[in-house]
């Protein structure tokens, strides 16, 4: 049941991403109205001239609500965010615009600081000339780098042995953050640092869209829908229970969830300056852990090749969130069996993602109405076709000739 409209109006910066378009569902939900922003860079645009982007057509769909408005802007171009914020009054502002592939970064560094950081000052400009000074940030777990200890807590250091440039313009735009609630009264900052969102909304109408995955779980699912071959995991030497490396992961509606109760809080009379949490589900799985989940809670077998460990990858990595449950009353409740079968009911809905609703595909509403046939690659027979020969598999593909992101 959606909740009674708020009086406040919230601007959502990449609402079209991944983490932007599962929380819109939220705010929308919990009746905010919401003004979204996004330049489109890594979203698929509607297939019609002058209409929203797949991802918010279909979050209007689950929400039956509609945006109050929608802005295809750049951040850092202040002329366009001027216009906007002198048509509308905005209580806060969520901010998830950023460039995030952690590889990419360590390619285009220029591009990730004058977007990220750059475009994070342009906002902060323009919020104060329009007296709008409460924002939720969207950060990130690496700018903790290499842990200290585990779980790691909001004290850990920060900053010190961030190891890619994505990490440090997370670190940095917390830094300038915390500068700003200093230098000047009024102003109400939450910074809530991620540690690996996966999933999608139940439905599997929105979910993650990954042309090239970074992350684990969509390179899981493309594995599980056709579109890899298998997956690498990179090393099973760790000093873990089966030797692959462990991470914390959160449903991302677990995550959204979190960004409502936040907002909730600092729309508060007397909840001002800096604050800081953590948010994951608070325990570490490891590679081989999703692996066997994500088959069990799908019956979709996933082929997958040990291979070489990668230099720098830590042992272990997750998060303490007793500082969110007790400030903001927030704890995950959805399971990794959840992550995997909402990842799932996703990507066999959609197994190009947007792009094939976006090109008109003749789905319903751009979904598929059932999963996709699980391919002959991936049935438990173990035949795998890999440079136009049939192979026989026992889980671990022995084949080194597929360029596939290792993990």
């Amino acid at each position: 049941m959606t909740a009674p409209v708020s009086p406040h109006l919230i601007l959502v910066t990449g609402a079209a991403g991944y983490v932007g378009s599962h929380c819109l569902v939220e705010l929308l939900t919990s009746g905010y109205d919401v003004v979204a922003l996004d330049n489109c860079i890594n979203a698929v645009e509607g297939h019609l001239p002058d209409t929203l982007p797949e991802s918010l057509q279909r979050v209007q769909s689950i929400t039956g609500r509609s945006l109050l408005a929608y802005y295809k802007a750049d951040l850092n171009n202040a002329t366009e965010l001027e216009d906007i914020f002198s048509k509308h009054r905005f209580s806060a502002v969520v901010h998830f615009a950023s460039l995030k592939a952690v590889g990419e970064s360590c390619k285009i560094p220029l591009e990730y600081y004058r977007n990220n950081v750059g475009g994070t000052m342009t906002l902060l400009d323009t919020m104060r000339a329009h007296s709008v000074r409460r924002l939720i940030f969207s950060s990130s777990a690496t700018v903790y780098g290499t842990p200290e200890f585990l779980p790691i807590t909001e004290e850990h250091h920060t900053g010190r042995n961030c190891t890619n440039p994505y990490g440090r313009t997370k670190y940095f735009i917390e830094e300038i953050l915390k500068d700003l609630c200093a230098s000047e009264t009024g102003w109400s900052i939450t910074s809530l640092r991620y540690f690996n969102p996966v999933g999608a909304h139940p439905s599997g109408i929105i979910g993650e869209d990954c042309k090239v995955p970074n992350n684990l779980m969509p390179y899981i699912t493309q594995v599980a829908v056709g579109r890899q071959p298998f997956l690498k995991v990179l090393g099973k030497d760790f000093k873990t229970k089966d030797g692959t490396g462990v991470r914390d992961y959160i449903h991302i509606m677990d995550l959204a969830a979190g960004h409502v109760i936040t907002l909730d809080k600092i729309l508060q009379e007397g909840w001002t300056g800096w604050n800081v949490y953590n948010l994951g589900a608070g325990t570490g799985y490891s590679v081989l852990e999703m692996i066997s989940t994500f088959e069990e809670a799908t019956g979709v077998p996933i082929p997958y090749k040990i291979c070489d460990r990668r230099c720098g990858d830590v042992d272990e990595l997750w998060a303490d969130i007793s500082k969110a449950s007790s400030a903001l009353n927030w704890k995950p409740t959805r399971s990794l069996a959840d992550m995997c079968a909402h990842s799932w009911n996703w990507q066999s809905k959609n197994p190009m993602g947007y792009r094939s609703a976006a090109e008109g595909d003749g789905s319903a509403n751009g979904v598929r109405q059932s999963p996709v046939k699980v391919p002959d690659a991936a049935v438990a027979s173990g035949v795998k076709a890999l440079n136009g020969k049939s192979k026989s598999f026992d889980r671990e593909v022995n084949n080194n000739d597929e360029d596939v992101t290792v993990f």
